[in-house]
């Protein structure tokens, strides 16, 4: 009886590593993001990071790069001068704003 509870357990445990490494897997590492440059299918940081200041003036508070739906995006957080928090989205090939939001 033991047995087919354990392999069960087993089982579960497996699925749950798996489901996490999908999940972890839109996080990007170093040499991932060297070789999207590398290859052009993103663009700079700095250049996405003045256009996005361009779109909305302020202080950069944070920028990371993420994967999201097998697209990426560059997601910028921006400080305006009234205290609002700006984050917007680009798309990390063309620097267009996809989507913007405040806080």
């Amino acid at each position: 009886m033991q047995r087919p509870r354990l392999t069960a357990i087993t089982v579960a445990i497996g699925l749950l590593s798996v489901t996490g490494g999908a999940i972890a897997g839109d996080r990007l590492d170093h040499d991932e993001i060297k070789q999207l440059r590398e290859t052009g299918q993103i663009l700079p940081m700095g250049e996405v990071m003045t256009s996005a200041q361009t779109v909305q003036p302020g202080q950069l508070v944070e920028a990371e790069l993420e994967r999201e739906d097998g697209a990426y995006l560059y997601e910028i957080k921006i400080l305006a001068a009234d205290g609002t928090v700006h984050k917007l989205y680009l798309d990390a090939a063309t620097g267009e704003v996809i989507k913007r939001k405040e806080k």
